[in-house]
């Protein structure tokens, strides 16, 4: 089975953190403008991609072992099964603690996207369904409707879903798309020093994230 690198979401023009991280960001909304999307809470972990197979991998399809990526391998090993032969789902690993704490997630897997055998992304109503059926939780849903780049900064600042940090935002079309649109159909606005830590996550001891009680 082909193993796919999660495509690299740009930062939007208003980020207050954009380009931090080496991204580049859209001349402007042009992309968005009269479509409906959907906003989800950006979170602070570790993008991670499941196939049908049960094979698990991070960003980068090279990712090895590190031991905060054992839970959500376990994970894989539950739902794999129910996927379609090709299909692969890809989420936030938010076990091991970055750079904002979360002290109250329903688990350590929040799903984001679906890609089917064909490399399209499901829509997101698709997307929930699949969170609903697999048993897994979804990145926390901030607004659904007609583009309104007032609306979408409003979201940017406040707390997270699960803690008393949001890292930033995703703005996504709601309508299905594939991975060859994703420049287009998918952006992010990150707020201003989210990194705290000199030393990289992976380096240092590793402390889970907290779950809800």
């Amino acid at each position: 089975m082909e193993r796919v690198k999660y495509p690299r979401t740009w930062h939007l023009p208003d980020s207050p953190n954009r380009g931090a991280d080496g991204d580049h960001a859209y001349a402007d909304y042009g992309s968005f403008e009269g479509r409906e999307v959907v906003v989800t809470e950006k979170l602070d972990g570790e993008n991670t991609s499941i196939y049908a197979d049960g094979y698990t991998h991070a960003r980068s399809v090279s990712s090895g072992y590190h031991q905060t990526r054992t839970w959500v391998r376990a994970l894989a090993g539950r739902i794999a099964h129910a996927l379609p032969d090709g299909w692969r789902v890809c989420g936030e690993n938010t076990y091991g603690r970055h750079s904002i704490a979360y002290d109250a997630l329903p688990s350590y897997f929040q799903l984001f996207a679906v890609y089917d055998a064909d490399d399209v992304c499901l829509s997101w109503d698709d997307t929930a369904a699949w969170a609903h059926r697999l048993g897994v939780d979804l990145v926390p849903l901030l607004f659904r409707g007609e583009f309104d780049r007032v609306r979408v900064l409003s979201l940017l600042g406040g707390a997270s879903a699960y803690g008393p940090e949001r890292e930033g935002v995703v703005v996504r079309w709601a309508s299905a798309f594939g991975r060859d649109e994703h420049l287009g159909a998918v952006g992010k606005l990150v707020r201003a020093d989210h990194v705290k830590t000199d030393q990289h996550w992976m380096s240092g001891a590793v402390v889970p994230n907290g779950l809800a009680s």
